[in-house]
C-alpha cells in the first residue's frame, strides 16, 4: 500500500446516499401547490418552468412581471441613479431596474411579506450585483419617507415603481388564504405577524360596515344581499366563504357570473385586511416629496379603486406645477401579453415626471 493511501479500517466507508422516492400525488400532474417540486424549484427544473409559462400559466411560486418592457422604456433608468421598487414581491421588475442602474447606483426594495422578501433578496443577490447597490427593507410603501432618510437620500429618488398588485406568491399558496382556488386558512394578510386574519374581520363586521365595504373595495353590485347574509358569519377556510357567497347569490345568475362575485368578495376582504387604500392614500401623498427634480414614477394598478386615486393624484399633480408629464390614456397588457400571462389583463399603468 503507498503512502498515499489512507488504511482501511472496517466501518470508514461512506455510507451510501438513501435513495428517496419522487413525490407522489393522484393523476399526471401534481395538482396542489406543496406537491409541484419541479415548479417551487426553478433552477433545477428550468424545462418544467419553460412549459408551465408556454401553456399562458404561472408557475407555482413564482410571479410573472407585468408590462416590463413598458415600464422599463417610461422610467429610463440610468447608471448611478437612485431607483426604488416599492413593492418587491418576487423581484422581476427589481431585477431590471437593478441592472439598469449599474454601475454606482442604487437600488432600494420595500415589501412588506416578512416571507417573501428574505427568498427574493438572496435571488436579486445572487445575480452578482455589488453589496451596496441593493437595499432592501421589509415595510409597506407607506413608510418609504422613514426608508429614504435612513439612506440619507432625503433629496428624493431619480426613479420610483409601484406595482399594486398581490404577488403570485401570495394567491397560489393557499396557506396564506388569498384565494379560493384552493382550500386554506381564511388569512389574506400580507404581513401574517400583524393585524388580525379576514376571518376575524368577518366575525366582527356589521351589515352596514360591510356592505360599505364590498362596494368601497370592489364595486360589488350583490353588497346588500352578501352584507345581510355574511356579517358576523365564521367561516375558517377560503372554500366556506366561497361556498356560502354562491349559496347566497339568486340561482338565475350565470356561474361565471357568481364566480365573478366570489372574486369580488375576496378582493374587499383582502383590501380591508391589509388597509390597502389607507396605505395607498399616504403613499400617494408623500410621492411628491420623494422624487428629485426630474425623477420618473410609474404605478401599476390592478382595479379601479387604486387607479382613482392614482389618477387624481397624476392628473392635478400636472395641473398644479408638481408634475410635468404624465400620459392621459393608461398603458395596458397586449393581447400577447395577456395570452401568455392572463392575470396581466386587469392591469394599468400610468406614469408621470416631476417637474
Amino acid at each position: 500500500m503507498s503512502e498515499a493511501e489512507p488504511a482501511f479500517t472496517p466501518g470508514s466507508e461512506a455510507a451510501p446516499t438513501p435513495h428517496r422516492r419522487r413525490p407522489r400525488y393522484s393523476g399526471k400532474n401534481p395538482r396542489r401547490f406543496e406537491d409541484k417540486y419541479k415548479e417551487l424549484d426553478p433552477e433545477r427544473h428550468a424545462e418544467t418552468i419553460a412549459k408551465v409559462r408556454a401553456s399562458g400559466k404561472t408557475p407555482a411560486g413564482q410571479h410573472v412581471p407585468i408590462l416590463l418592457d413598458e415600464i422599463m422604456q417610461v422610467l429610463a433608468p440610468k447608471p448611478g441613479e437612485r431607483a426604488v421598487d416599492c413593492t418587491l414581491g418576487y423581484g422581476g421588475h427589481a431585477g431590471a431596474l437593478l441592472k439598469a442602474v449599474q454601475p454606482a447606483g442604487t437600488l432600494l426594495g420595500l415589501d412588506q411579506d416578512p416571507i417573501e422578501i428574505v427568498r427574493t433578496e438572496a435571488r436579486l443577490r445572487a445575480t452578482g450585483c455589488e453589496e451596496s447597490a441593493l437595499v432592501v427593507k421589509r415595510m409597506n410603501f407607506a413608510g418609504l419617507p422613514r426608508a429614504l432618510g435612513e439612506l440619507g437620500w432625503l433629496d428624493g429618488v431619480d426613479v420610483l415603481l409601484a406595482d399594486l398588485g398581490c404577488s403570485s406568491m401570495q394567491f397560489d399558496n393557499p396557506a396564506r388564504g388569498f384565494s379560493f382556488k384552493h382550500d386554506g386558512p381564511l388569512d389574506m394578510r400580507m404581513n401574517p405577524q400583524r393585524g388580525a386574519p379576514a376571518r376575524d374581520l368577518l366575525q366582527k363586521l356589521s351589515a352596514a360596515k360591510l356592505k360599505t365595504l364590498l362596494e368601497d373595495n370592489a364595486d360589488e353590485r350583490h353588497s346588500a344581499l352578501l352584507a345581510e347574509a355574511l356579517a358576523g358569519s365564521d367561516h375558517a377556510t377560503t372554500r366556506s366563504l366561497a361556498d356560502a357567497v354562491r349559496a347566497i347569490l339568486p340561482r338565475r345568475l350565470e356561474d361565471e357570473e357568481k364566480e365573478a362575485t366570489v372574486r369580488r368578495a375576496f378582493q374587499a376582504l383582502r383590501i380591508a385586511v391589509n388597509e390597502e387604500f389607507i396605505a395607498l392614500d399616504t403613499f400617494l401623498q408623500q410621492l411628491p416629496n420623494c422624487l428629485r427634480s426630474g425623477a420618473r414614477v410609474a404605478i401599476l394598478t390592478f382595479h379601479s379603486g387604486e387607479d382613482r386615486r392614482v389618477k387624481h393624484l397624476l392628473r392635478d399633480g400636472l395641473r398644479g406645477g408638481t408634475f410635468s408629464a404624465t400620459n392621459e390614456e393608461v398603458i395596458r397588457p397586449s393581447a400577447a401579453e395577456t395570452r401568455s400571462n392572463p392575470r396581466a389583463a386587469p392591469a394599468k399603468l400610468r406614469w408621470a415626471v416631476k417637474a
